[in-house]
């Protein structure tokens, strides 16, 4: 099976980095800017930027994930824009009650 991955599918993996893959890394990229911010007390985890910055990783490898399906990386992605959703609602009920 691996040598014929590696006689038929060389040509594929060079040629299927594309676009989707640069997207997903610039997701990867704001996801760890974010958490860096979190640990260094820089951005309120129960702030607006937080969740939105969280909302838009999800949004943003979804969409690489769109040209390469993973599934369990699907489900994640799922689940973490549910839940900055989530964060965004809370944020804003917080804020008109205050």
């Amino acid at each position: 099976m691996l040598e014929y991955c590696l006689a038929n599918c060389q040509a594929d993996f060079n040629e299927t980095f594309l676009i989707s893959d640069v997207i997903g890394l610039i997701g990867v990229a704001l996801l760890v800017i974010t958490y860096a911010l979190l640990q260094l007390d820089k951005i309120d985890p129960k702030g607006f930027w937080y969740s939105f910055n969280n909302l838009l990783v999800a949004i943003i490898v979804t969409i690489s994930l769109y040209v390469k399906m993973n599934p369990a990386s699907m489900v994640i992605e799922v689940f973490w824009f549910l839940i900055s959703v989530y964060g965004l609602a809370m944020y804003y009920k917080r804020k008109t009650n205050a």
